[in-house]
């Protein structure tokens, strides 16, 4: 294909129009980037700013990681610490209940132990309480009779004389020279003489004195008591105060503390009425204090009756002494004599030692030129 001027001139102008409108474009674009650029740039900015906020948090987290790690594994160790102190205050715990259990449980066994015995032994008191009653039932029933209350007090009354006198110091039931039997009878020297303990139980009077609740019932049993007691003193009076043969006086035993003590509180006429008849009215108590004053009475009544052989053996034991010292006075004498024998006889010895050392100091040949030896002194 051929090319014209006018082709290359229009395709030139074409060129030139296209290059115009490259260029064209090109300043449209690039003031269209500038513009774009210009928009864009605080876009690019806060981009930057966050990229810069993103790698910010990112280390941040990064930190909180590392962070969250450390206070885990602090926390792990805490929890596994606090653990291990728990479990020892928990076995501590658990080893010092055991041992309190422990300890508990022997403490309420002895405990127990010891309640037992306890119970046992109230048991036993409970029955010695029954015993007892039983006993005292028995006792009222004793004392309601006359006879066995009579037999009750001369037991009591022989318990007390034969512990506080030796058993020939007094006879039981003895009967004396008008044929009265007394109780006890001690064998007092004269003066005063043999003396009588008679038994003797008001009760009925004392248990009527003791029950009375009007004052009718009350002069009543005061009457009965005056005259329970008044036959009393006049009987042993009467009985048993024998001159020449019993001591002047006797005494009636009452074996109850408490009679005793109401006849001296409420009924003082009856004592001076029992020491004018010279019956002297004492207790269990009262009754050991004169016999002990009777046992020494009854010693120094038999030291002085052994007095006489006491100054018998004095004398034998003094001749005895006296052949004693005879026969030391002629052993004395033997013995100096035989010093001065043994004396001689030392003396012989001496000289014939000394004359024995002469000869031997002398020749045969002087034997006879020497004296005659004058011969020994005889013993």
């Amino acid at each position: 294909m051929t090319v014209t001027p006018e082709l290359t001139l229009i395709l030139m102008a074409s060129a030139g129009g296209f290059a115009l409108v490259v260029v064209i474009l090109l300043l449209i674009v690039a003031r269209a980037a500038g513009r774009a650029a210009q928009a864009t740039a605080p876009l690019t900015n806060q981009m930057e700013y966050l990229n810069q906020r993103v790698q910010i948090i990112g280390d941040g987290q990064q930190q909180l990681a590392g962070g969250l790690t450390h206070v885990s594994e602090a926390q792990a160790a805490q929890q596994s610490n606090m653990l291990k102190l728990m479990e020892a205050r928990l076995a501590a715990v658990q080893e010092q209940m055991t041992l309190n259990l422990t300890t508990t449980a022997k403490t309420t066994a002895n405990s127990l132990g010891e309640l037992q015995q306890r119970l046992v032994t109230i048991d036993k008191a409970q029955d010695n309480i029954q015993k007892l009653s039983g006993d005292v039932l028995s006792l009222q029933d004793i004392l309601a009779n006359k006879q066995t209350r009579g037999a009750f007090g001369e037991i009591q009354l022989q318990e007390i004389v034969s512990k506080a006198l030796p058993s020939d110091a007094y006879t039981w039931q003895a009967t004396l020279s008008n044929g009265k039997r007394a109780d006890c009878l001690i064998h007092l020297p004269n003066p005063p003489g043999p003396i009588v303990i008679d038994s003797k139980f008001p009760l009925e009077a004392y248990e009527a004195l003791r029950n009375a609740t009007t004052e009718l019932d009350t002069r009543d049993a005061v009457k009965f008591m005056r005259t329970s007691v008044k036959t009393h003193i006049k009987a042993i009076s009467e009985k048993y105060i024998l001159e020449g043969i019993t001591a002047d006086g006797a005494i009636m035993f009452l074996p109850s503390e408490a009679v005793y003590a109401e006849l001296h509180s409420n009924f003082p006429e009856l004592i001076r009425e029992g020491f004018e008849a010279r019956v002297w009215i004492v207790s269990p108590t009262t009754c050991m204090a004169t016999l002990n004053t009777m046992r020494a009475i009854l010693k120094d009544a038999r030291m002085r009756e052994q007095a006489g052989a006491i100054r018998t053996a004095l004398r034998q034991l003094h001749r005895d002494v006296e052949l004693v010292v005879d026969r030391v006075d002629k052993l004395n004498t033997h013995f100096n004599q035989a010093r001065k024998d043994i004396e001689g006889i030392s003396t012989a010895a001496e000289r014939a030692g000394k004359r024995a050392h002469k000869l031997d100091n002398f020749d045969f040949e002087e034997i006879e030129a020497i004296e005659a030896v004058a011969p020994l002194p005889k013993l």
